[in-house]
């Protein structure tokens, strides 16, 4: 365990084992879907879920990214900016966002509106973990790894100014470090 950590809350097992079934749960739903459904990773935390999880998807789909911030040090300042749009047009497409972690809700709404804004047909969410007691607007992941309390995490994606991201296992960050 990485010294500036205080406690792990998801081994490196139980996320694979968890990507496992939402991977089984997310080929089930979309087998019947008329075209690829395009799943689009929030940069830059999503990247160790979105490449786990996509192991385990035995459909056909598409790709792409956009890089969304909202965080200074460990808050959320609500002002929500998109620093890199996606590459590929998603009229009439179907969308799959695949998010590190769901705290206030403010970035997966304002990504949710921007895509039907750009014409996409269906936007669902998929996130790592979601952390409901820090909700501030009322928006649900349709798919959820893991349910997490108030406590600053880290590691597989999630980061502090930066850093901890490359950890195999979600964490409790220790306050001094903040």
């Amino acid at each position: 365990m990485h010294q500036d950590c205080k406690k792990i809350l998801f081994s490196e097992q139980q996320i694979v084992e968890r990507c496992q079934k939402l991977g089984q749960q997310l080929s089930q739903d979309y087998k019947d879907n008329k075209h690829n459904v395009l799943f689009v990773g929030i940069l830059k935390g999503s990247i160790p879920f979105l490449a786990e999880l996509i192991k385990h998807i035995s459909i056909d789909m598409e790709l792409d990214f956009i890089a969304a911030s909202s965080y200074e040090g460990t808050e959320s300042l609500g002002d929500i900016k998109i620093i890199k749009d996606l590459d590929c047009s998603i009229i009439n497409r179907d969308i799959l966002i695949i998010e590190d972690i769901i705290d206030t809700g403010l970035t997966i709404k304002k990504i949710k509106e921007l895509l039907y804004h750009k014409g996409a047909h269906d936007v669902k969410v998929i996130t790592l973990l979601n952390k409901q007691s820090r909700r501030v607007c009322d928006v649900q992941a349709d798919y959820v790894g893991f349910e997490i309390e108030n406590e600053f995490v880290i590691g597989f994606g999630l980061d502090f100014n930066q850093k901890y991201r490359n950890l195999p296992y979600i964490g409790v960050l220790k306050k001094e470090c903040y």
